[in-house]
């Protein structure tokens, strides 16, 4: 027999939120872990010493023929982008040494509950034209692990579409044959009407089936999940009840492309100690990044219902980077928002540089919005923080280029350029530790311990893995640079970017299909090979930045290669440890054979 598409219905209030008046009443929080405000403070005194030492450098030899007009843009330019690299290579030192000290474990099995839950948790998986066979394969998987970690009769799940009328269809034949045998209940609904795209698409839920449902556990369309983690976060919230948010740190499974293994080593290799530190100093003022999440239901309803913000988009209008706001506005109530490192949480990666450049450029829109919120009432300083953080990550691009562009103009105006012609060494050791100190720790880290060293492939493995992620980010980094450039410029002139349809498999984007999306790559490489004529010297500190613009159609074209990606992976190249949950779980050819037929019929 066919089951209900939903279940009986159990209103649940969501008021708009006001982001400036008196703010509201906060409950106590009681998750605070101690010496929070002093890591906070080591944190940020560690960056501005490291900034200040660089950028005291850079004044003193910029100032040895007095300082004129370009010199203090090359100053305002060089001091926040130092200090943004320099935030990150200390919170990262800090999750090294607490890492490979053993203070904190990484990532670890989640703790089984210690006794029967006693809420019932909801599973909501937003999806939007996704692949039939994939979605629904994810939902097979996930039930299934759920029941076997013994949740069954504390769990639902809901595919939340927002897919069009057609797809709808597809979707909900797939449904009809998945849910009448899933070992717990999966329901689906289908929006008419997709007001406020995704977070409109679960405010919509809370407010129809939310009062049902003490934890809700929100996933993206390319999630997965492990039972064992569910119930283990879901007992964690019912222990802890000012806890508002736990944020997993996801994982990437089922890298292809040469792009995604890349990334995927990358998250694997260095993720962790980033990670840790992020740990270490947000504290009870932790973000949320939108998925792979347990969220206490009535108080998200309470904190989180979002207002359009004045005026038109690309910086009015929907909230994009929604999830941020919301951590902001629970920890504005007193509710605790927390990030945790455990094994069983999983998230799938753009498989194409373009791709990523797509999905990016829907953040960058979000994230810049979050400025005109800075101000807003109520906000905790550290959430305030992270919003700043969050947007100045789209900042830093330009900023780079109009850094090179003006130290061109100082070259070719004649200017005496102590920088290029002998940088100081106070510049030159900040920017290089923190460019590719991460790096480095992280590979020390993963080299330390020898079950982890094989789990990477070994240390040539490792070794080689390393070199060649260096090389690769090296050429990649112009590339983001003009990419970003290029957004920041379009969003100015109030192009807001769009809700298309994620690509999450390629067949590979040959070269000539990758040329016109690159022009203004090999444009600004020729205006800086012409540059080098005219000055070599400075064109010999531009050829990492023209090398990387001119590769870029190669770059981005082999990279998005299933075959190479596979023939680097047989060499042991980008290797990364083995996963059980992505083994268990990884939807069977049965299942997903299954799947299409029914949605063919």
């Amino acid at each position: 027999m066919r089951p209900a598409p939903l279940p009986p219905e159990a209103p649940l209030a969501m008021p708009e939120q006001r982001f400036h008046g008196n703010p509201p009443g906060t409950i106590e929080t009681r998750t605070v872990p101690p010496g929070l405000l002093a890591k906070r403070l080591l944190l940020i005194v560690a960056t501005a010493v490291l900034g200040m030492y660089a950028s005291t450098g850079m004044r003193v030899a910029l100032s040895e023929d007095g300082i004129g007009v370009l010199d203090v843009l090359l100053l305002a330019l060089f001091l926040p982008l130092v200090s943004w690299i320099a935030f990150g290579f200390v919170s990262g030192l800090v999750g090294f040494i607490n890492l490979i000290t053993g203070d904190h474990p990484g990532f670890a099995p989640i703790p089984r509950p210690a006794g029967t839950l006693r809420h019932r948790t909801a599973i909501l998986m937003p999806v939007h034209n996704e692949s039939i066979e994939a979605t629904f394969g994810r939902v097979a998987a996930m039930t299934q692990s759920v029941a076997d970690a013994g949740g069954a009769t504390f769990f639902d799940f809901f595919i939340l579409s927002d897919s069009s009328e057609l797809h709808g269809k597809l979707e909900e034949a797939a449904w009809a044959k998945l849910a009448p045998t899933a070992p717990i209940p999966v329901y689906y609904r289908r929006r008419i009407q997709n007001v406020g795209k995704k977070p409109g698409n679960v405010a919509e839920w809370v407010r129809r089936f939310g009062g049902a449902y003490e934890q809700m556990i929100v996933l993206d369309a390319d999630s997965l999940m492990s039972g064992s983690a569910m119930l283990g976060m879901a007992a964690i919230m019912e222990s802890k009840p000012t806890v508002g948010l736990l944020q997993t740190v996801p994982m990437i499974i089922n890298a292809r492309t040469l792009f995604q293994r890349w990334m995927q080593f990358a998250t694997c290799a260095y993720g962790p100690i980033s990670s840790a530190g992020l740990v270490w100093w947000s504290g009870s003022e932790a973000n949320f990044w939108g998925h792979n999440a347990i969220i206490r239901t009535r108080a998200f309803a309470e904190c989180c219902g979002l207002p359009d913000l004045p005026g038109a988009p690309p910086f009015g209008g929907l909230i994009q980077s929604h999830d941020m706001v919301e951590a902001a506005l629970l920890r504005r109530r007193g509710w605790s928002v927390h990030m945790v490192m455990i094994n069983g949480s999983y998230e799938e990666f753009p498989p194409t540089i373009i791709d990523h450049a797509i999905r990016d450029r829907r953040w960058a829109q979000g994230n810049l919005q979050h400025l005109r919120l800075l101000d807003s009432a109520g906000f905790h300083w550290t959430s305030r923080l992270h919003l700043l953080i969050g947007a100045s990550a789209y900042l830093t691009s330009p900023a780079w280029l109009l850094l090179i562009l003006a130290e061109i103009a100082q070259r070719l105006l004649g200017v005496h350029d102590a920088i290029v012609e002998g940088p100081p060494a106070a510049v030159l050791v900040v920017t290089l530790l923190c460019l590719f100190g991460l790096k480095a720790l992280g590979v020390v880290w993963v080299l330390a311990n020898r079950e982890r060293r094989r789990s990477f492939g070994g240390a040539a493995a490792v070794a080689k893995s390393a070199v060649l992620e260096v090389l690769l980010a090296i050429l990649l980094a112009p590339v983001t640079m003009v990419t970003q450039t290029k957004a920041m410029i379009g969003l100015l002139l109030g192009i807001p970017s769009n809700w298309s349809v994620q690509s999450r498999e390629t067949a590979g984007i040959p070269l000539r299909e990758v040329l016109p999306k690159v022009r203004e790559h090999l444009a600004l490489a020729a205006a800086f090979i012409v540059v080098g004529v005219f000055d070599p010297v400075l064109g010999l500190w531009l050829s990492p930045v023209i090398a990387g613009l001119l590769a870029s159609p190669w770059l981005i074209s082999l990279t998005s290669s299933i075959s190479l990606g596979d023939r680097l992976a047989r060499w042991g190249i980008f290797a990364t440890p083995p996963s059980d949950d992505e083994r268990k779980m990884k939807p069977s050819g049965f299942v997903g054979h299954t799947i299409a037929r029914a949605s063919a019929s």
